[in-house]
């Protein structure tokens, strides 16, 4: 099958023919994909518990991947995939254009890998903030705790004198 997960693509025949939208799930072994926005079928959910709340969820169902032709990211038209050897890998071309389909994909995982460690860094950040915060917050609620603990007490022994008295 010449259709992957995340490729952008035109779907030639059925009830949402002419939609271009992107493929959630590739099956190669059944020669079907899942694409988003197409073949949407409904699901009737019945709450199983008190807690759960009985609903009706839209789904994407499969169809056949020959319904489907892939959308060239470099010249924008749907066309047929063609696979040269390129080094050691296989690589997917264009037929219309002759542009590489799987380069696209490869750079947006390395951007997402660092836009995903830029924000582990500034989770860091903010963890070693708030926990310094807290500290702080442990401390000071420590100290004010200690003296309002004494009062209570000598309120406490005050109104035992005080009843002892009466």
């Amino acid at each position: 099958m010449k259709i992957k997960k995340n490729d952008t693509v035109l779907v030639l025949s059925g009830k949402d023919a002419g939609k271009t939208a992107k493929v959630l799930v590739a099956m190669p072994k059944t020669n079907k994909v899942v694409v988003d926005g197409v073949n949407v079928q409904k699901r009737h959910t019945k709450a199983r518990s008190a807690n759960q709340v009985s609903e009706i969820k839209s789904q994407s169902g499969p169809i056949d991947a020959s319904n489907v032709l892939v959308v060239c990211p470099t010249c924008n038209k749907a066309t047929r995939v063609s696979y040269k050897v390129e080094g050691d890998k296989k690589v997917r071309v264009c037929k219309k254009c002759g542009a590489v389909l799987d380069v696209a994909e490869k750079k947006e995982v390395k951007k997402a890998t660092k836009k995903t460690t830029a924000k582990k860094v500034e989770g860091e950040v903010a963890t070693e903030k708030k926990t310094t915060k807290r500290t702080t917050k442990k401390a000071e609620g420590e100290t004010a705790e200690k003296p309002a603990t004494k009062k209570r007490t000598a309120k406490k022994a005050e109104a035992t004198v005080e009843e002892t008295n009466a």
